[in-house]
C-alpha cells in the first residue's frame, strides 16, 4: 500500500510536469506565429512601423519620374506617410483607401488634336472604308464639328453630348469583343505631333507611377472618366496601367443582347449562346456633378484621393475635399509644358488659379516631371497653343441634327469666355 501512494504521488508529478512543460511550448509557438497552431501573433507597434517606413523609402524609387523637390509630389509622400502609419491620428483603414482619376489630360494625351474618343468618331465615319458610307447626317455633322474645331477652335457647347451619341450609333451592333478590337486596331496609328508615340502610347508616365505607389500602399484605384466607359476599357487593354473593367468608369450607352429584339429588358431573359451588343443608345456624359453621382452609385465609399485636369473634374476634386472623415488631398494637372507636349499656357494658368482659389494641388507638366511619356517618344507638332484666329468666325456646319434635344446649337460662344469657364468646350469632353 505504502509503495502504491508513493507511485501515485510519482505519477502525478510527473502530469504536472508534462502540463506546464506544454504550456510553455504553446506560448512560446503562439509568440513566433508558429504554422504548426495555426496561430500568428500579431504584429508589434515595432513591425508595423518598420513596415511603414519601408513604404516610405519606396516612393524615392516608385515616383523616379519626378523631380524631387516637386511640391506635388513632397504632398502626396507626406501624406502617405501619416496616412498609412497605425496609431497617426490621419491613419486611414485599407477600405477606405480610394483614390479616383480623371483619365484624359490627367493619365494620357488629351488632344492630339482632340480626345481618343473624338478622333475614333472622325475615323469611323469619315476613313474607315467598311462603315463611311452607311455613316448617318447626324454622324457626318458631328464629325464635321470635331473637325472645325481641330482646325479652327471652334467651340460647340452641345458636342460633348452630340458626340455620345453618335459613338453610340456609329457602332452599334458590335460585340463587346468586337468593339474593343477595333480600338486595339486604331491605337496602332501614329500620334500626328509625335515621334515614337502610336495612339494607343500616350500614357503620362509619372501619373503611371502615382497608380502603382498609390497600390503599393493599399489603394483601390479609379479612373472616372468622360470618355465613353467601353472606349476607356479599350484603350487601358494591353496597355501599362493595370486595372482590372471593374476599376474603369466612363460615359455609357445601351447594351442589349443580341436575340432581345427590342424587347424591354424586365420583359427579357438572357439566353445561354447569346451574347452582348452595344445598343445604339447613348445614357449619360460622365462629367462635373454627373462624375459625383457614379463614384457614390458605383463606389459607394468617399475617395480620399481625387487627381483630375479641367474644370470637368472640379466637382470630383471637391468631393473628395468637402466633409471627409478621412485626411483626403485633390490634385490638379497644368499643361504648361510646350517643348514635350501640347501644352496651353492660357488653360495652365487658369488652373493654377483655380487651384489656388480651391485648395486643389497643381500638378506642373513642365517642372514637376523627368519625362512625360515613354522613352523614344519625341513632340514634334506645331504648338496646340494658340488657336487659328478668329475661331467666332468659322461657321457652323450646314448640317444640323433635327432629331436631337440641343436648343443650344444656335448659340456660338463668344471668342473670349471668362477666365473661370476654362475654355469650357475642351474641358467638358475630358
Amino acid at each position: 500500500m505504502e509503495a502504491f501512494k508513493k507511485w501515485k504521488t510519482i505519477a502525478i508529478a510527473s502530469i504536472l510536469v508534462a502540463v506546464i512543460s506544454l504550456g510553455g511550448l504553446c506560448y512560446t509557438v503562439v509568440r513566433s506565429g508558429s504554422a504548426k497552431t495555426g496561430t500568428q501573433a500579431a504584429p508589434s507597434t515595432e513591425q508595423t512601423s518598420a513596415e511603414t517606413q519601408v513604404k516610405a523609402v519606396d516612393a524615392n524609387e516608385m515616383l523616379s519620374l519626378w523631380n524631387e523637390g516637386a511640391p506635388a509630389r513632397e504632398a502626396l509622400t507626406a501624406y502617405m506617410d501619416t496616412i498609412t502609419k497605425e496609431g497617426s491620428p490621419d491613419f486611414i483603414p485599407v477600405e477606405n483607401r480610394i483614390a479616383v482619376f480623371d483619365f484624359d489630360g490627367t493619365l494620357f494625351c488629351e488632344t492630339d488634336p482632340n480626345y481618343f474618343d473624338y478622333t475614333l468618331l472622325v475615323y469611323r465615319v469619315t476613313e474607315d472604308p467598311e462603315y463611311k458610307d452607311r455613316a448617318s447626317e447626324f454622324e457626318k455633322m458631328v464629325a464635321a464639328k470635331i473637325i472645325d474645331q481641330n482646325t479652327n477652335g471652334t467651340k460647340y457647347a452641345e458636342l460633348p453630348v452630340e458626340h455620345g451619341q453618335a459613338v453610340a450609333s456609329a457602332f452599334k451592333g458590335m460585340t463587346m469583343r468586337e468593339f474593343l478590337d477595333y480600338i486595339q486596331e486604331f491605337k496602332k496609328q501614329p500620334m500626328p505631333s509625335y515621334e515614337g508615340m502610336t495612339r494607343g502610347g500616350g500614357f503620362y508616365e509619372p501619373m503611371l507611377q502615382i497608380i502603382n505607389y498609390l497600390k503599393a500602399n493599399d489603394f483601390t484605384v479609379y479612373v472616372i472618366s468622360g470618355t465613353d466607359r467601353f472606349i476607356c476599357r479599350g484603350i487601358m487593354e494591353n496597355s501599362p496601367l493595370e486595372l482590372p473593367n471593374s476599376q474603369i468608369i466612363g460615359s455609357d450607352e445601351t447594351v442589349v443582347a443580341g436575340l432581345q429584339n427590342g424587347e424591354d429588358g424586365l420583359n427579357y431573359t438572357f439566353t445561354q449562346g447569346d451574347d452582348l451588343f452595344l445598343g445604339g443608345e447613348f445614357i449619360i456624359k460622365n462629367l462635373k456633378m454627373n462624375k459625383v453621382t457614379v463614384i457614390n452609385s458605383e463606389i459607394g465609399v468617399q475617395p480620399v484621393l481625387s487627381f483630375g485636369n479641367t474644370t470637368g473634374d472640379a466637382a470630383m476634386c471637391n468631393y473628395a475635399l468637402s466633409n471627409n472623415p478621412y485626411k483626403s488631398l485633390a490634385f490638379m494637372l497644368c499643361c504648361d509644358d510646350l517643348e514635350r507636349e501640347n501644352g496651353n499656357i492660357k488653360k495652365a494658368n487658369d488652373m493654377y488659379k483655380l487651384c489656388e482659389e480651391n485648395n486643389w494641388i497643381p500638378v506642373s507638366m513642365k517642372n514637376d516631371w523627368k519625362t512625360i511619356y515613354a522613352e523614344g517618344v519625341k513632340y514634334i507638332g506645331k504648338q496646340a497653343a494658340e488657336p487659328a484666329a478668329e475661331p467666332a468666325a468659322v461657321e457652323q456646319p450646314a448640317t444640323e441634327e433635327p432629331a436631337a434635344e440641343q436648343p443650344a446649337a444656335e448659340e456660338q460662344p463668344a471668342t473670349e469666355e471668362p477666365a473661370e469657364e476654362q475654355q469650357e468646350v475642351l474641358d467638358n469632353a475630358a
